[in-house]
């Protein structure tokens, strides 16, 4: 039996499952999938090496906060390589999101006061309420639009402070914002497929507002009505990942309610990372009798955007794009929802376009989440690693699905001092659209599904 002590074995509730831990027959099959034991060759730093350390607390022969085990649990990308490649099916995820929680709620006391009003902020405020995250990013555009950037940055305050880095990972605000307030988008299309709903997310409403409007005209072009509820949040995802499932679970109520009241036939999202955590709603609320079904059903309907038109079909005629593109695979689809040739096949039809693989396709780009941010020493390895690959493969467009890898991707590239764009798959479908007919987009969504 589990030590049920705050620090020796896990305790409570939220903790990683024996039954699962016990699945693995430490094959080493998920080594060379594994981004951090590629890197290292550090056993510790492979899944089944955690998935060692986590036994060992559960039994009780190892603490739960010693550095070692915590380092391991937040070297982890979470990017469920493993899990793809586990011929026993060991879901990983499902102990190492509860074994941060247990780190979380260990440490959580001994932390700064400082660190805790910034964890507060960040998870409580600008996840947790969006209308904070739109307020900082409207000054984070100023600050980068206005030239103070330029300024601050040749003062070497920024440096002189430790904050170098961190502000380099801030992402380009976009000139508006698409702010979900129920608004509905009416497709022209003779045969009308689905309502859906439109997941707005948080770094996507503020800096990708573009890849948004771009989801909604290419769903609509596709027979789909469009809906965008108000009453939606944040998918949680940054909170689990933190170990503060608590306050993932609150966020994923507000969605499941949002999802219900929309009289929608599917949830849409054009995040990976946020895709991979609503469709495990499910999971998250596994021992809320009060909420389990409701999850279930929710999770049942979530789509990722490249998911859902590749199974609908999409609308024919595209327009040509003559280019070479390059297709970055988001660990959270890739892995977690297991979707790989389907947006494949979305750039494969659009006439011009020659799709080329690259060398790791599944190797994380080292974005995950805010990974890069509290990990930024192995978030830099691996984000060298896959420009290399990029490179080597001479892209002209890279193509995405994640936000995240989107702005780790073109981080790398702006290093290397390339300026290959990159671009959501929807993103290319659109132009497409647009290459064909110019005056497909003439009429802008902007004015009904923006403000700031």
């Amino acid at each position: 039996m589990p030590i049920t002590s705050s620090t020796s074995g896990f305790s409570g509730t939220d903790i990683p499952p024996a039954s699962v831990y016990d699945q693995c027959v430490r094959c080493g099959l998920c080594l060379p999938a594994c981004p951090t034991y590629v890197e290292t060759l550090v056993e510790t730093s492979s899944p089944r090496g955690r998935i060692a350390l986590i036994k060992a607390v559960d039994e009780g022969r190892l603490d739960l906060t010693s550095p070692g085990f915590v380092h391991q649990m937040h070297e982890c990308l979470d990017c469920r390589a493993c899990e793809a490649v586990c011929p026993s099916g060991v879901a990983y995820g499902q102990l190492l999101e509860p074994a941060r929680t247990q780190i979380e709620r260990a440490i959580q006391g001994r932390r700064s006061l400082g660190d805790r009003l910034l964890r507060q902020f960040t998870l409580g405020a600008l996840f947790g309420h969006l209308w904070v995250m739109r307020l900082v990013a409207s000054f984070l555009r100023f600050y980068q639009q206005s030239g103070l950037q330029r300024v601050v940055r040749a003062s070497g305050i920024l440096r002189a402070l430790r904050l170098d880095h961190l502000e380099a990972q801030a992402p380009a605000i976009s000139d508006h914002f698409f702010v979900p307030q129920g608004q509905r988008w009416n497709t022209t299309a003779q045969t009308r497929k689905a309502t859906v709903f439109m997941h707005a997310g948080c770094v996507m409403q503020v800096a990708f507002a573009g890849v948004n409007e771009a989801t909604v005209r290419v769903l609509n072009r596709a027979g789909c009505d469009v809906v965008a509820p108000a009453a939606q949040g944040c998918c949680g995802a940054i909170g689990i990942h933190a170990g503060d499932i608590d306050r993932g679970r609150e966020l994923a109520k507000v969605n499941i309610a949002a999802f219900e009241d929309s009289g929608a036939d599917f949830y849409i999202v054009n995040a990976a990372g946020c895709g991979s955590s609503l469709k495990e709603y499910g999971h998250l609320f596994a021992g809320k009798p009060r909420w389990r079904k409701r999850a279930a059903d929710f999770a049942g309907k979530v789509r990722d955007a490249t998911e859902f038109l590749d199974s609908i079909g999409i609308a024919p005629p595209l327009g040509r794009i003559d280019a070479v593109v390059v297709y970055q695979d988001p660990c959270h689809l890739v892995n977690a929802q297991e979707i790989a040739g389907a947006p494949r096949r979305l750039l494969a039809s659009i006439p011009g376009l020659k799709l080329r693989e690259i060398e790791e396709p599944a190797i994380c780009c080292g974005s995950a989440g805010i990974y890069n941010v509290t990990q930024p020493e192995m978030a830099a390895r691996l984000q060298r690693r896959k420009i290399e690959h990029i490179l080597a493969a001479e892209p002209d467009v890279v193509a995405t699905a994640n936000p995240g890898c989107a702005l780790q991707v073109s981080s790398g590239l702006r290093a290397a001092g390339r300026t290959i764009p990159v671009k959501h798959v929807v993103e290319l479908l659109d132009e497409s659209y647009a290459a064909y007919n110019p005056t497909s987009r003439a009429s802008s969504l902007s004015a009904a599904s923006t403000v700031g």
